[in-house]
């Protein structure tokens, strides 16, 4: 067991070097531990699911609003009640060919949104598979959530078993995802239709997925019982679906990590390589589950795309509606009418007209008009917002994105277009559901979400004259957008505060914009490589400045632990003896001083420290009374040396001569007093007790708070503990402060501000108080691009709309 965890770990905290496979007798123990675990599982959850649904259908049938459809409904119990056998097997022989698949390295069921991209492109929709496909993609992504740690935790142990490649939901033979895509597969076989189907995915929701915790837990702890990852843990804070982020990180780590992850912390303005160190981001260990496919962002985010499109096209002219209000207020369309702000909705009623939701509409036909129609409302608005350019970042507040839509239909009709078509007002309420995320993104400091707001109708118009714009993830309006959020994230706070004037940058890109596009893509590009090479400068003086404050915190923490373990140590030799002034000034103060510097040269382990602490012990023999010939004749040997090394040891650390002297001077008078066998008077207890508070605030020990840990307090601290690096802070005040490092040996937090200066050396204890007191918040962070963020959380808002309606049905 020890010899598998020491390869987990040190594959996860080397990735550099080849990954080493556990062997094949491991790997098949281990899967057929895990299949027998799951088949137990089902043996007991499935019966009751099956006998829900038939309960369900029953209740169904006694409100049956006719004599055919009450038959109809006592067949459908029948056949219920004589399939749940078979389809038990059924369901386990899928799950074994699960993990046959997973050991062959050939598991990978479709996600929802990759369903929902494969029917794109089709001139009719199976309407039944559509539902079906919303209610297992609404199932697994509430388990996703509902299970993000433990299920990170049994992705990292599964990827041991699978040679070291990355799981997801589509490769874990156990996920959510998986058991959904094998009900579904289970029903296929029977005839039923969608209203009843749905209903069962309800109720294997209720019966078969939420209590999969236990499962989940029982194969994690199967795995840690065979050596697989056993002090892996979980960090929140990174890259996942909307705000969620999981991080791997392998156990505690150690000076030499911490020390590598805060150096690889490189700021990216451009929107591709890696994550800027403000935004959580990828450790090292991710790359050992990543596969590094360089077009997967591209493929996602398209596919992303395409299922909000579908979507749309499912909900009708009602998908603007349910997104909620932001909460802010906004600013009202020039030459509006009482239009409502917040939010995204389409202004009127949806009139359906040709074409599919595949894609955006192109620039001809009926979107000439709305590119026409959008000019106007542009230049409209550049001429009212000029007076913003020159506002404080308190006067500007958000534009009021959902009267862009109504007064876009009624600028419209003013010029006789007429009904607009769906995928024109398809295009105009996914460009305003992006700018909506825009207002309720955590991330973003409320100056920045009402400056980026006024970018939304030059996009709107940008999304009609380019078709590429939502189907590129290299597109420089998409690229600009990123940067400019990002920026505003990592150097603006909600306090006001703006550093190296990136509000300002931010503002006079916005407005460009605004004012000077037409047609030409280029005002796009040109705007993203100004603000580009901008934000890099920026990005290497903050950076410059947070390494020079780490690297003396580092050195501080460094000189504190020694000072703590010199204490602790010198407090153990003196503890319960009653001792002299000289001498107690003379260990607590001077020689723990050189004791901490042999700990900083040499470490705490090596025989140099033993050899200096056995020098204290040494001289408290030295002035204890001799009544023995023996003792006596010991001291006058080794006293001479005594004192050469006491005196030795001041030279070294600088130590005051006179000071020096005089002690050295009182240590030899009391070991003349101890050789005549006399006994020294000890220090007043007041003395002793000022030399002690004295030697505990050189170390450091004296911030200490003496409050009882509340259990919520404890709970919080254990997260602390896992936080990542780079992790945002805000206070009631509404500054942002990062989590630059930490000590784990001390459990102290390195704080910097946005321009990477060091805020405060600060304990867990004390974060967590302020964390409850609500003086503190983590402000949730991603390390996806933003444009990529907003899309998935339409998509998922999107499809749980689509999902409450299949469910309001019942």
């Amino acid at each position: 067991m020890s010899t598998d965890k020491s390869r987990g770990e040190t594959a996860m905290n080397n990735p550099g070097t080849p990954y080493e496979t556990l062997s094949e007798a491991q790997v098949e123990r281990c899967l057929t531990l895990c299949t027998t675990v799951t088949l137990d599982y089902l043996l007991e959850s499935f019966p009751a699911f099956w006998g829900e649904w038939i309960a369900s259908v029953e209740k169904r049938e006694e409100h049956a609003r006719s004599n055919k459809e009450q038959i109809a409904l006592a067949e459908l119990v029948k056949q219920l009640q004589g399939s749940g056998k078979s389809c038990l097997r059924q369901f386990q022989s899928n799950v074994k060919q699960n993990f046959a698949d997973f050991s062959k390295r050939q598991l990978n069921v479709a996600s929802g949104q990759e369903r929902f991209s494969q029917n794109i492109g089709l001139s009719l929709v199976d309407n039944a598979e559509l539902e079906e496909t919303i209610a297992i993609t609404s199932i697994s992504h509430r388990a996703d959530s509902q299970f993000a740690d433990i299920l990170w935790a049994l992705h990292q142990r599964l990827a041991l078993l699978h040679g070291g490649r990355k799981i997801d939901e589509r490769s874990n033979p156990v996920s959510p995802i998986q058991f959904c895509d094998s009900l579904r597969r289970v029903l296929q076989e029977l005839s039923f239709d969608a209203r009843t189907k749905v209903l069962g995915y309800k109720q294997f929701e209720q019966a078969v997925i939420k209590p999969m915790g236990e499962l989940y837990q029982s194969l994690n702890e199967l795995l840690i019982a065979e050596g697989i990852l056993p002090n892996l843990r979980y960090s929140a804070g990174g890259a996942g679906a909307g705000n969620n982020c999981d991080v791997p990180e392998a156990s505690e780590p150690s000076e030499s990590d911490t020390s590598e992850q805060s150096s690889s912390q490189e700021a990216a303005p451009e929107s591709q390589p890696e994550a800027a160190p403000g935004s959580p981001r990828r450790r090292a260990t991710d790359k050992l589950f990543d596969p590094g496919v360089g077009g997967e962002p591209q493929q996602y985010q398209q596919g992303l795309v395409s299922a909000i499109r579908l979507l749309q096209t499912h909900l009708g002219g009602a998908v603007a509606a349910a997104t909620p209000s932001t909460g802010v207020p906004t600013r009202d369309v020039p030459a509006g009418n009482g239009a409502p702000s917040g939010g995204v909705a389409p202004a009127q009623p949806l009139h359906s007209g040709p074409g599919s939701a595949a894609g955006p509409a192109s620039a001809g036909g009926g979107s000439t008009q709305v590119v026409g129609a959008i000019q106007v409302l542009q230049s409209q608005m550049a001429s009212s917002t000029q007076g913003l350019q020159h506002a404080q970042a308190s006067d500007i507040q958000p534009l009021a994105v959902a009267a862009v839509s109504e007064q876009l239909v009624t600028e419209l009709k003013k010029q006789g277009a007429g009904d607009v078509l769906e995928d024109d007002m398809n295009t105009i309420e996914l460009v305003g559901l992006v700018f909506a995320y825009i207002l309720n993104d955590e991330q973003l400091p409320d100056s920045v979400k009402a400056l980026l707001s006024y970018f939304h109708t030059p996009v709107l118009k940008l999304a009609f004259i380019d078709k590429e714009f939502f189907d590129n993830v290299d597109h420089p309006a998409r690229m600009l957008l990123n940067q400019m959020a990002e920026a505003g994230s990592r150097w603006v706070g909600n306090d006001g505060s703006s550093q190296y004037n990136i509000f300002e940058k931010i503002k006079a890109t916005v407005f460009h914009v605004l004012e000077h596009f037409v047609n030409d893509v280029k005002v796009f590009a040109e705007a993203r490589l100004e603000f580009s090479s901008y934000a890099r400068n920026v990005s290497r003086r903050q950076e410059l400045m947070e390494k020079r404050a780490l690297e003396k915190a580092r050195g501080e923490e460094k000189l504190r632990e020694a000072k703590i373990r010199v204490n602790s140590d010198i407090s153990a030799c003196i503890d319960g003896k009653a001792l002299p002034s000289p001498i107690l000034l003379l260990l607590l103060l001077p020689w723990s001083d050189y004791l901490s510097f042999i700990i900083l040269r040499y470490g705490a382990d090596s025989g140099s420290y033993q050899q200096a602490l056995g020098v204290a012990n040494q001289l408290l023999w030295s002035i204890e009374p001799k009544s023995l010939e023996v003792d006596r004749v010991k001291q006058v040997e080794v006293q001479g040396d005594l004192l050469h090394t006491l005196q030795s040891g001041f030279e070294t650390i600088g130590y005051e001569q006179n000071k020096s002297r005089k002690l050295i001077d009182a240590v030899s008078s009391l070991q003349r007093l101890a050789l005549k066998s006399q006994q020294v008077e000890p220090a007043p207890d007041t003395m002793r007790t000022k030399l002690e508070k004295m030697a505990a605030e050189k170390a450091g020990q004296v911030t200490q708070d003496d409050r009882q840990v509340t259990a919520e307090e404890a709970q919080l601290i254990e997260k602390l503990k896992l936080i990542e690096f780079g992790t945002w802070l805000e206070n009631d005040k509404g500054q942002r402060i990062k989590v630059a490092w930490y000590n784990h040996k001390t459990m102290h937090y390195m704080l910097v501000d946005q321009q990477g200066r060091k805020v405060s050396m600060t304990s867990a204890q004390h974060l967590a108080r302020e964390m409850i007191a609500g003086k503190l918040r983590v402000i949730a962070g991603s390390a996806k691009p933003f444009f990529e963020r907003a899309l998935e959380n339409i998509y998922h808002s999107l499809n749980a709309r689509a999902s409450g309606e299949l469910l309001e049905r019942e």
